[in-house]
């Protein structure tokens, strides 16, 4: 399971100012929320954050106040010339939440790993997954189809083009003037 496991500090001042002092002092402002919990303003150290951001489907055990909760990213606000964290809003989530969000972090890595070895393009691979995941598939089982798939697409693609360079070979050699029988110089 991809759970990145970061400590929080509570902050209690807001806006811009208090924003950049924050993300000056090495942390990137955050809020955790979620059914039934109170609305909680943290600062997460944002070197460890980006690192967990690059993982699929991270789960984000936070530590503050002496406690821990299972969060999943929501919003994600990036600055857009930079693209350095600005500001991320967290959702609380359930361990059975964290486990499906695991299992379907190795599937998609199970079928990133497998797409690149078969010379494929990975993002069409991970699409497949996630369709099937959604239709109700189990998330491995989902990634090992999703594989066959986009090789199965890849083989109608190259026989379509092979295919379509065998006809134009033979349009071309059609259309191609006859060679004339010219007479050797004596």
């Amino acid at each position: 399971m991809t759970t990145v496991a970061l400590s929080a500090v509570a902050r209690s001042d807001f806006g811009k100012g208090a924003a950049r002092r924050i993300r000056r002092d090495g942390h990137i402002p955050a809020v955790i929320y979620g059914s039934g919990t109170e609305l909680v303003h943290v600062a997460l150290p944002a070197h460890d954050l980006d690192l967990a951001l690059r993982k699929p489907r991270v789960v984000l055990s936070v530590e503050f106040d002496g406690s821990s909760v299972l969060v999943k990213p929501r919003d994600v606000q990036r600055d857009p010339v930079k693209r350095s964290l600005e500001h991320i809003d967290l959702v609380i989530i359930t361990q059975a939440e964290a486990v499906e969000r695991g299992e379907m972090a190795d599937a998609i890595k199970a079928a990133t790993a497998a797409a690149e070895e078969a010379g494929m393009d990975a993002a069409s691979a991970v699409q497949a997954l996630e369709e099937a995941v959604a239709a109700g598939e189990d998330p491995m089982a989902a990634a090992q189809h999703a594989v066959a798939d986009a090789e199965h697409k890849a083989e109608e693609y190259s026989e379509a083009n092979a295919h379509e360079a065998e006809v134009e070979a033979a349009e071309a050699a059609a259309n191609a003037p006859e060679l004339m029988d010219i007479p050797a110089a004596e």
